[in-house]
């Protein structure tokens, strides 16, 4: 019976030993996960702006905007577009300074500090994304259809057919939520399936953290 007591406390022994080392190797096997996300995260931020540059360049809307005839329009285009730029650099800054602090946090509790505030700012970032679509594509069917001049015949039959002015307003908001949509599935498919991987480090952290 002795040497069965014995027993029993070596492999108790052992058992928290091999239990410490489990937790050890799930936490930085964590940590790397939670790191490369991240990272990718950084990276689909980059592309995703270098994208819609040079996709502006390929597709010039200088020339159609000036047939508007007013300058202050074209201008407050250029204003918005500008502020988009800047406002995908900082988020972009942010990804960056997210990666850098999960890949070299030591700490659990740190490591799961970081990765709700990545969360956070990944949704940030989509919602703003989603409604910069929405404000555009309103802009883009106002400013094409009230002032652009090769509308003005389209113009008059609608002012002059109230029920054919109704059915082209609804197809132009169907469409509208159509691009909204299809903005909305590239997202929630695309940094949607890493915000749930990296929740899902966080609860393994949470079980691991005493």
């Amino acid at each position: 019976m002795k040497e069965l007591d014995l027993l029993k406390k070596d492999w108790k022994k052992n058992s928290d030993s091999f239990e410490q080392i489990s937790e050890k190797e799930i936490y930085r096997m964590i940590h790397k996960k939670s790191s490369s996300i991240v990272k990718w995260i950084l990276i689909i931020s980059i592309l995703e702006i270098s994208f819609w540059t040079f996709s502006n360049l390929f597709f010039n809307t200088d020339d159609v905007l000036q047939k508007t005839n007013h300058q202050e329009i074209v201008n407050a285009l250029e204003y918005l577009t500008y502020l988009n730029y800047l406002v995908g650099l900082v988020f972009i800054f942010i990804f960056y300074k997210n990666y850098t602090t999960i890949s070299t946090t030591v700490a659990t509790k740190s490591l799961m500090s970081a990765i709700l505030r990545t969360r956070k700012t990944v949704q940030y970032y989509v919602w703003y994304n989603l409604g910069i679509v929405v404000i555009i594509a309103i802009l883009t069917f106002f400013v094409t259809f009230v002032y652009n001049p090769d509308m003005a015949l389209i113009r008059e039959k609608l002012a002059a057919n109230g029920k054919a002015m109704i059915i082209t307003f609804g197809i132009a908001f169907l469409v509208a939520c159509a691009f909204f949509g299809l903005f909305w599935c590239f997202y929630r498919l695309l940094y949607g399936t890493l915000l749930r991987r990296l929740y899902t480090n966080y609860k393994e952290l949470k079980k691991i953290d005493f």
